[in-house]
């Protein structure tokens, strides 16, 4: 890989989905050896300063997945700054895409495409199951984007 894989994973209110990816993915790609960077943000600033939902941390923590973020909204820089922009869903994409600057470089895309083109649901208004189901998706496409951009695990 010639520059560097520097990751920001994008939701809504940077408190549930993307934290919980940025963790996972982080976490993931630790455990194949990859050292690349990882942030979230949300395409509003509802949370800004925030921690993550504490049904976010609860989940992380039950699978041993460190988590440590402060919700912030996506800024003009991160569109230059990250070499891959991953949305959970469809709006936000759309809100990315109607931000971007002239001058991007990222790609940015809805997360789900490097498996099964779903979105990431919002677990908010949702009991724990949610969360859970939401921790189960990031694995799967944390592992499908990792396999895409740098090669598939040799891992098991």
């Amino acid at each position: 890989m010639a520059a560097p894989l520097k990751v920001l994973v994008v939701c809504l209110g940077n408190i549930c989905r993307s934290p919980m990816g940025e963790a996972v993915l982080k976490d993931v790609a630790a455990k194949r050896g990859l050292d690349i960077e990882v942030d979230s943000a949300g395409t509003a600033a509802y949370h800004a300063g925030e921690d993550p939902d504490e049904r976010t941390v609860a989940t992380c923590k039950k699978h041993k997945v460190p988590i440590s973020h402060s919700a912030r909204k996506v800024t003009q820089a991160d569109f230059t700054h990250f070499t891959h922009i991953l949305a959970a869903d469809e709006s936000n994409l759309r809100g990315l895409q109607s931000v971007k600057p002239k001058n991007a470089t990222a790609e940015i895309r809805l997360w789900g495409s490097y498996l099964d083109n779903k979105p990431v649901p919002d677990p908010y208004y949702g009991g724990i199951r949610g969360f859970e189901d939401v921790y189960d998706q990031c694995i799967a496409l944390s592992n499908a984007f990792l396999d895409d951009v740098v090669g598939t695990s040799t891992t098991a």
